[in-house]
């Protein structure tokens, strides 16, 4: 289901863009971001969906087409707006999508997947209002959906460094993940000037990507011990 929510990344790139951070990465982020929710949708209808959770993937379609409307064309100012509010929506539906998904999980496993896979979320989200403020968009709801983001992903660390489910895999990239959140938060709490921007930018991607990591060892790892996720 991760490349669904690439879309959390797509609008932290498309900002990028616009503040002219990384310009060839944020540019291959979008585009790998596309390739990656067509290839997650293509996932989720194999599933088999039914109930909520068949209308919330319906939903997500429909937020994604909105979203990829909001991101066509050459990046501007003038646009972000629209892309934040997009991505907001999508946000929205996909997090009700994997609500209605975990139901039928076991809580002992689901917990601890969603919490990991959260992160993924936080930290483009983060990011991409970090840039968005840069850009000059409104900055309170930005700056308080921020703060809380952090606490949630600071909490959301400790949390994870405290699990019984551990393996030297997991605890290396927990290690990693959070001497990155050292580098993104030192970020996120300067002004921003290229340096900063430059240090959001490539931070941010690290700590997806071991947010990435951290979902698939978890699930293998629960698998091991409780013989089904």
């Amino acid at each position: 289901m991760q490349g669904v929510f690439e879309r959390w990344r797509s609008a932290k790139a498309y900002a990028q863009q616009v503040l002219e951070v990384t310009p060839n990465a944020s540019a291959s982020i979008l585009a790998t971001a596309q390739q990656l929710m067509a290839q997650g949708f293509d996932d989720l209808a194999k599933a088999g969906l039914a109930g909520d959770a068949a209308s919330h993937l319906l939903a997500l379609r429909q937020d994604a087409s909105a979203l990829n409307a909001a991101l066509s064309g050459t990046p501007s100012k003038a646009s972000l707006p629209r892309v934040n509010a997009a991505s907001d929506r999508l946000t929205a539906t996909a997090e009700k999508l994997v609500t209605a998904i975990e139901a039928g999980a076991k809580q002992n496993s689901s917990r601890i997947l969603n919490t990991a896979a959260r992160q993924r979320l936080l930290s483009q989200r983060m990011a991409k209002n970090y840039f968005l403020q840069a850009a000059g968009v409104d900055a309170k709801p930005l700056r308080e959906e921020l703060a809380a983001d952090r606490a949630e992903f600071k909490k959301a660390l400790a949390s994870l460094e405290a699990a019984p489910v551990s393996t030297p895999a997991i605890r290396n990239d927990l290690q990693q993940m959070q001497a990155q959140w050292t580098f993104f938060e030192m970020g996120i709490n300067r002004q921003p000037d290229a340096e900063t921007l430059r240090t959001v930018a490539t931070s941010s991607e690290r700590v997806l990507e071991l947010a990435n990591n951290l979902a698939v060892l978890y699930e293998a790892a629960l698998k091991d011990v409780l013989g089904s996720t």
